[in-house]
């Protein structure tokens, strides 16, 4: 994008480096937002479908914009800030999750060299940008200055730093196997990865346990069902946005949609080979890879709802014990398997 700015429209390199940039962060920020607009309405159709009902069917042609309808009234609303709340920090939360959902878009690779950062170090900066999201929750339950709010806000941070861990073990089995925390790097690595011509580390036997924890923790992570404890509302009334209205409210609804699409991205392009096809077969590359990277997507935001549509909430009790109890002696275990097996196949066994 730079070189086109300088040589195309002759900008000096600065201000080329610059425009290009902004336009480069549009284009990723715009459809993204655009998409979370539709994947409401979309996962509103899935439950309604497995619940034997119709869905939003009446705003626009099949209720396409139904979500544009919901998001201009939200819109319109009056914004109350409790007179007992912390004015300052209670704005602020909703706009640090949504900053957050956004920010981590920037190393995911759409496809060959159509990234935002190209960054040597991008599941790292994942993983720490990922992590600010608790502070917005965090910070939007003890401002709120409301009882339940603040223990949901408790609930949430306990949730996502006990599910991270988890996540960072099976991280560590990704990065031994591909040799490179850089995005781009793990995703070319799975070309050709089991038989010499089935693409992705989710089809290794010792990756693929790995994979269905990463699936599932990221659930936990984004506190979609059944780990949505943060918003159990037969215990805490609705989370810790219960104070919040208008616009302030509608970051936290997008935010948390931009980040189930967030996970189910990582999901494809950690595992299943990102915007490689699914076989590494010459005329399937004809097909665009960031076509192949959204087929994944969508194919993982259905396991989502469908989840959310099936599966009942546990309690918090079970929450803490699948993530301290299962998850993470698992995660270490198949480290210690991975790391071995590479040990013994790229070093050789000793004589």
């Amino acid at each position: 994008m730079t070189s086109f700015f300088q040589n195309t429209v002759g900008l000096p390199y600065d201000w080329a480096w610059f425009v290009g940039t902004v336009v480069s962060i549009l284009l990723i920020a715009l459809p993204l937002m655009l998409a979370v607009a539709m994947i409401i309405y979309a996962d509103r159709k899935i439950w309604a479908a497995m619940a034997l009902r119709r869905g939003p069917n009446v705003v626009g042609p099949f209720g396409l914009l139904q979500s544009f309808a919901d998001g201009l009234k939200v819109f319109l609303q009056e914004t109350i800030i409790p007179t007992s709340a912390n004015k300052g920090l209670f704005l602020l939360a909703p706009i640090i999750t949504f900053t957050v959902a956004l920010i981590v878009w920037a190393v995911v690779p759409f496809q060959e060299g159509m990234v935002l950062s190209n960054i040597n170090v991008g599941l790292l900066y994942v993983l720490a940008a990922s992590s600010l999201g608790v502070y917005g929750i965090i910070i939007a339950g003890w401002a709120s200055n409301s009882k339940y709010p603040f223990y949901s806000a408790l609930r949430g941070a306990a949730q996502m730093v006990s599910y991270e861990v988890a996540i960072g073990f099976v991280l560590i089995a990704v990065v031994l196997w591909a040799g490179s925390f850089n995005l781009s790097t793990i995703v070319t690595e799975q070309k050709g990865h089991i038989f010499g011509f089935i693409n992705g580390f989710g089809f290794n036997p010792l990756l693929f346990p790995m994979a269905v924890v990463f699936l599932i923790s990221s659930m936990a992570e984004t506190q979609r069902a059944p780990f949505d404890l943060t918003e159990a509302e037969s215990e805490l009334v609705a989370g810790y946005q219960t104070e919040y209205s208008s616009m302030a409210f509608a970051l936290f609804w997008l935010g948390e949609y931009a980040n189930v699409l967030l996970m189910c991205a990582l999901n494809a392009t950690l595992f299943w080979g990102g915007w490689l096809p699914p076989v590494d077969w010459a005329p399937l590359y004809m097909v665009p890879g960031i076509i192949w990277l959204f087929a994944k997507i969508l194919f993982f935001f259905f396991v989502f709802s469908w989840v959310r549509a099936t599966v009942p909430r546990y309690r918090y009790d079970q929450l803490m014990r699948l993530g301290w109890k299962i998850f993470l002696p698992l995660s270490l275990l198949f480290v210690f398997m991975v790391s071995g097996y590479l040990m013994l196949d790229r070093v050789g066994v000793p004589a």
